[in-house]
């Protein structure tokens, strides 16, 4: 934790900011950042063909807002570069049912983390043989499901879940059925560098079979032996949020490896080889994610290079991305209700205080709780006009009762943002939506697809009454609304909490 919890003056810390000098145009859209359609038009903000002003007139705030363009864009970006291999975008990113049409649509396979995620999937009418079902524990009630339904894949995750899963195949076999396909999930000892929390190839952590122990390779002759089990290939994912291809260049190394281990021991050559997702994508204009094409070209080189040195056929190659497809495009729209200015001690010139602007808006952790769970960073701008007014040091937080309930830590704003107007977070895509909460029964936004001017809500606004549903108490009770003579203001704050 770099902060005291309750802020810099608390807890004897000194902590400078991190805004770093104040850019020269406060409004302005780093490409690398923004979406592929976001521009300026008199000043607002536009997305898909699309003021902001008018899609919170229509919808409210907060407000996820996903580029359709660019979300199929850069779908297909790793449909190219990877051509000659299998692309799953990975759902937990983000998946609704329009998104798993559109992902059905480009041709591209489905990775489901949990049952209901391939029930939403299955659902939509994605094709079942290109999903494959992920997860440390899943249950007999996922796997029947999933067996059932003919995926394309289960990875496997342990020695439990082998246990679990061979009566079920072997139903599936004695009623006349194919075996069940499956992956060996192999912990190769990577540490990628990222954020302890969402590195995944570490010995010390709950996915996969290890590499070190010998587990990957018990488990992958086990299944062999199973008759009801078609080991197909193998599985490795090393984190998320990574900007180099080094990680996955040694993961791959350490994965052929095992396939040379499992054809020693068994005889067996499997054909396939998924490396995972993990790729990065800039949050701020600094941040330098590598392309598709160039994670394409590096990890078919280090295969073919690791499968020649040991005299193996070159596998077909398998990657999982989600947050590389589903975060760009998505921006989220908030209105300011509160600013605070809270002062922070000598800026450096003699009698001149630092202060800190706390920007309160309408959501929070609620519905982007990364900034709070891995110290992530955001960009964000004033999204309804521009102006020339002098920076001021910021920090955005939402309206939760937590001092941790931050989504922009260090940033500079316009000095005369009010209450009414509008911010954009970029990035917003991934993890955020998927993420989501009820907290302090605050409800969850609506997602709006913006597509040639054209927008569709593909995820509708959660209401007061679908929560109360859920309440032994309070099921068969209407939600409070405003008095007739307090109308609502045209997008109210109440209509997102």
């Amino acid at each position: 934790m770099r902060a005291h919890p309750a802020g810099p003056l608390h807890g004897t810390i000194q902590q400078p900011t991190a805004a770093g000098a104040p850019p020269s145009d406060l409004g302005a859209l780093d490409p690398h950042v923004w979406p592929r359609t976001a521009q300026r038009i008199d000043g607002e903000l536009h997305l898909g063909g699309r003021p902001v002003t008018e899609l919170v007139r229509e919808h409210g705030t907060p407000l996820f807002v996903l580029d359709e363009a660019d979300f199929r864009g850069r779908a297909g970006d790793f449909a190219s570069a990877f051509a000659d291999a299998d692309v799953h975008y990975a759902s937990k990113a983000f998946l609704c049912g329009q998104v798993a049409r559109w992902i059905a649509d480009d041709g591209l396979h489905l990775d489901a983390c949990s049952g209901n995620e391939l029930s939403l999937a299955l659902a939509a009418g994605f094709p079942a043989g290109r999903i494959a079902l992920h997860g440390n524990n899943k249950s007999l009630v996922e796997l029947q499901l999933a067996v059932d339904s003919g995926i394309g894949h289960i990875v496997l995750d342990s020695f439990d879940e082998i246990d679990r899963l061979v009566p079920l195949a072997e139903a599936r076999v004695a009623a006349g059925g194919i075996p069940v396909p499956v992956l060996i999930r192999a912990t190769v000892g990577i540490e990628a560098h990222t954020h302890e929390f969402i590195a995944t190839a570490h010995e010390d952590q709950k996915f996969g079979f290890s590499l070190a122990t010998g587990d990957a390779l018990t488990a992958a002759v086990r299944v062999i032996r199973e008759p009801a089990l078609e080991l197909t290939g193998l599985h490795s994912h090393i984190g998320s949020q990574i900007f180099d291809t080094a990680g996955f260049e040694a993961a791959a190394h350490r994965v052929v490896g095992l396939l040379a281990q499992v054809q020693q021991a068994t005889g067996r050559l499997l054909g396939e080889l998924n490396l995972g997702g993990g790729f990065g994508i800039a949050y701020l204009a600094e941040d330098d994610p590598v392309t598709p094409d160039d994670v394409a070209t590096r990890l078919r080189a280090v295969v073919a290079a690791e499968c020649a040195a040991l005299g193996l056929p070159v596998p077909r190659l398998a990657v999982e991305p989600g947050r590389a497809i589903a975060g760009p495009g998505t921006v989220t729209l908030y209105e300011i209700g509160t600013i605070k200015p809270v002062r922070l001690g000598a800026s450096g010139a003699p009698g001149t205080p630092l202060v800190r602007n706390y920007v309160s808006v309408d959501g929070g952790m609620s519905d982007n709780i990364r900034t709070a769970l891995y110290d992530a960073s955001y960009t964000c701008v004033l999204a309804n006009r521009t102006s020339d007014a002098p920076p001021a040091l910021c920090r955005v937080v939402g309206k939760h009762c937590e001092s941790g309930d931050i989504l922009v830590r260090d940033l500079w704003l316009p000095s005369d943002v009010q209450p009414g107007d509008l911010l954009a977070v970029a990035a917003t895509g991934a993890y955020c939506w998927s993420m989501a909460s009820n907290y302090n029964y605050l409800l969850k936004p609506p997602v709006v697809a913006v597509r040639d001017g054209a927008a569709t809500e593909i995820v509708r606004r959660q209401t007061l009454s679908d929560v109360f549903a859920l309440d032994a108490v309070l099921a068969d009770r209407p939600a409070p609304s405003p008095a007739p003579s307090q109308p609502a203001p045209e997008h109210p704050v109440g209509a997102a909490s």
